[in-house]
């Protein structure tokens, strides 16, 4: 008998099957961070280019990605040096030259099919904006490190399906792959530092965010 991603059906969480084909046509993420000049904005443009690149415009165009801060320097555009950080995706002028930050709002949260903040004080944020985010809110490495541990095989094929899958796995898992240190889901703020926080900063966003779309949308082996 063929699994359920090959059927184009697949188990939700709760065990119910579903056809994909029934599922929602678009994935929202929000990334939020305090100031949304610094982490949560290059985690948003950095994962709209991976996905672009991965799926090609058509499919890509299905996520929808943006992010906010709880405390936003409202209007602002990206810090310099987190824009610096961009350039070897070739992202640091036109993506970043096109941000401007702001305020997380309730509806924005309540909109989301996942909230990823750069430390857990966003995640408590998030949820005490909108509660029902509580199934859905997560610190960007938690999620991370809690979506290594699903097996990529009983998810759907379809990459829409299969974002939201991960989702209700990794809540699934939540608190039963705990971090080896408590700093392990932290993204440290470089905000007021030198440039090599915002480099810090940077790799540790672009290791999260490259192993979530590692399994949402896997790369594409070329033969020769």
């Amino acid at each position: 008998m063929a699994g359920a991603a090959s059927t184009g059906s697949h188990r939700d969480h709760a065990g119910r099957v579903r056809d994909q084909r029934d599922e929602p046509r678009t994935f929202r993420l929000l990334y939020v961070c305090t100031g949304n000049i610094c982490r949560s904005p290059f985690a948003e443009i950095l994962t709209r280019e991976i996905l672009l690149d991965r799926l090609g415009g058509p499919a890509a165009a299905a996520f929808h990605i943006s992010s906010a801060g709880v405390h936003a320097v409202a209007g602002a555009s990206i810090h310099p040096d987190t824009r610096e950080e961009l350039r070897p995706w070739g992202l640091d002028r036109s993506m970043s030259g096109r941000f401007v930050a702001q305020q997380l709002r309730p509806v924005m949260v309540e909109q989301s099919d996942l909230v990823l903040g750069m430390d857990r004080r966003h995640r408590a944020a998030v949820v005490e904006y909108a509660p029902a985010a509580l199934a859905t809110a997560f610190s960007l490495r938690e999620f991370a490190r809690l979506a290594a541990s699903v097996d990529p095989a009983g998810l759907p094929a379809y990459p829409v399906a299969r974002a939201r899958a991960l989702v209700e796995h990794a809540l699934g898992r939540r608190g039963m792959v705990p971090p080896a240190s408590p700093d392990e889901d932290q993204v440290p703020d470089p905000m007021g530092g030198p440039p090599r926080g915002h480099r810090v900063a940077a790799v540790l966003i672009q290791e999260a965010v490259e192993s979530i779309v590692d399994i949402i949308a896997p790369a594409v082996r070329r033969t020769r």
